[in-house]
């Protein structure tokens, strides 16, 4: 090929590129379709003279709890509160709350909750058991086919100040029983009402 041939090859090539381009850059404008655009609301539109509420996107997919069921006191400023235990129509009871960290420096003795039965849920709240006092029994948390607790994993460390959510799920004690014992290694034992 010669140079000449060559030289219109490339020419071409970019007139292609550039028309793919333009095509391109064309179809993404926001062309005006002759479509009236429904006007901004303002202040005026909003009589009250309050602020709309803006939807709630990017945050906690969990709201904050209201309801407490009970406070535990751990070490080193830690406090755990339990805001729900359900007992469901399966046959479990799942116990869900938060701990935080109300010490001074980051909480990084987590190893401990992790109890030393189900070490292949890693950082865990494994080591949890209820009580059924009446009833005179212990449950331990379920695990899964592979032998990982139903519960929270992950923790490791817990900074200061800072608040994280968890649950735990076991299997649930009679329908007679109204309340049990949680209890997790480092925090008092909490007495808890079941629902459900």
């Amino acid at each position: 090929m010669s140079i000449r041939h060559t030289v219109k090859a490339r020419g071409g090539a970019a007139v292609v590129v550039a028309a793919v381009l333009a095509f391109a850059l064309a179809g993404c404008g926001g062309g005006d379709d002759g479509k009236s655009k429904e006007p901004q609301k303002s202040a005026a539109a909003n009589p009250q003279g309050s602020t709309p509420q803006a939807p709630a996107t990017g945050g906690s997919p969990n709201p904050t709890p209201t309801q407490v069921l009970a406070t535990a006191n751990g070490e080193d400023g830690m406090v755990m509160t339990v805001n729900s235990a359900t007992r469901d129509a399966g046959g479990f009871l799942t116990i869900s709350g938060q701990f935080k960290n109300g010490g001074s420096a980051d909480y990084a003795k987590t190893p401990a909750w992790r109890g030393n039965e189900l070490t292949q849920s890693g950082t865990s709240i494994a080591g949890v058991t209820v009580t059924d006092k009446v009833g005179k029994k212990r449950y331990y948390v379920l695990r899964d086919t592979d032998g990982r607790c139903l519960c929270t994993t992950g923790i490791a460390l817990i900074e200061h100040g800072a608040t994280i959510p968890f649950f735990a799920q076991f299997p649930a004690p009679p329908a007679g029983t109204a309340e049990v014992d949680f209890n997790l290694p480092t925090f008092a034992t909490a007495t808890i009402k079941i629902s459900g």
